[in-house]
């Protein structure tokens, strides 16, 4: 009886893991339907059920938010493992191309899908605060890596954390003006703008250490 029981339970988990991925898939094609400001009406209607059934699935408006973010994150980061060579070693023509490759790839990501980044930026159905925003997180983690680059590449580990999350940051505020303005730049300017700005400072810091290192 416990054996079936326990058959009847992961049945049961995997429905609702399942039913969980259908409502955010669901949640998406509303955000590009009707917009970043989409409502949990319009939500629940591309979903053909009710609000009370997706906030017993997700807990409430935040619930859903997060598990909407999680998603978009998940593909953000392995567009960027894609495209990005993250194993690469960095010195200041690399950073340069580093910084260019994450920019555009990150910039192609919003403009064949601005709708659902103005949504996870602007958390329309989030009433309050996020104490653990899911939006940091992902900017941690790719602040991270980037960070781990640096660090390889010579610079001391503190200032390699500090850069590594300033670029993101750069290309996460770059990214909003060019939303802004409509998007009318080429994404690859708007990239070698980013990597223009960037690879002479790490050259330069670079330069500094030698002579240092020579004294």
């Amino acid at each position: 009886m416990k054996t079936q029981l326990d058959g009847r339970d992961t049945r049961w988990t995997e429905h609702r893991r399942q039913r969980r991925r259908e409502l955010v898939e669901s949640t998406l094609r509303a955000i590009r339907r009707h917009g970043a400001t989409v409502g949990m009406d319009e939500i629940a209607a591309e979903a053909g059920t009710s609000k009370p059934v997706i906030y017993r699935h997700f807990g409430d408006r935040p619930g859903l938010y997060r598990a909407v973010v999680e998603k978009v994150a998940q593909f953000i980061l392995d567009d960027l493992r894609a495209s990005v060579d993250w194993e690469a070693s960095v010195d200041g023509d690399d950073l340069g191309r580093l910084i260019r490759d994450l920019t555009h790839s990150y910039l192609r990501l919003v403009q064949r899908d601005p709708e659902i980044y103005r949504f996870v930026m602007a958390r329309p159905l989030v009433d309050g605060d996020l104490s653990d925003d899911p939006v940091t997180g992902l900017t941690m983690r790719i602040g991270e890596r980037i960070a781990e680059l640096l660090h390889a590449g010579g610079l001391p580990a503190d200032r390699a954390d500090t850069w590594g999350h300033g670029l993101v940051g750069c290309v996460r505020a770059a990214t909003d003006q060019w939303i802004r303005a409509g998007m009318n730049r080429p994404a690859a300017e708007v990239a070698d703008d980013l990597s223009d700005l960037f690879a002479p400072a790490y050259r330069a810091n670079r330069l500094v250490n030698t002579l240092e290192g020579h004294r």
